[in-house]
């Protein structure tokens, strides 16, 4: 799907027809493709480097925000916060 998008033989609309899937979800894998394509077709002899501390700090920033989101929505309803910040 990405490589077909990345030929831009077809415009995102007509390829989402095709694959009947949202064109974002197009859009995202080839932005993917397009930032990890020396990991995945690149020199097999050198390892992909990962930083696995930055994927956890990411899913923590993440599951922070969540919980943050959260709260100030319940506290906001509950009347304890002011809903202008």
């Amino acid at each position: 799907m990405a490589l077909a998008a990345l030929k831009s033989d077809k415009t995102l609309t007509e390829l989402a027809q095709q694959y009947d899937i949202h064109p974002n979800q197009i859009t995202d894998w080839k932005r993917q493709l397009t930032e990890r394509a020396v990991q995945v077709f690149g020199d097999t002899s050198v390892p992909a480097s990962s930083d696995p501390d930055l994927t956890k700090l990411h899913a923590k920033i993440g599951q922070l925000t969540l919980e943050k989101d959260f709260l100030e929505h319940a506290l906001t309803k509950a009347g304890l916060l002011s809903a202008r910040r």
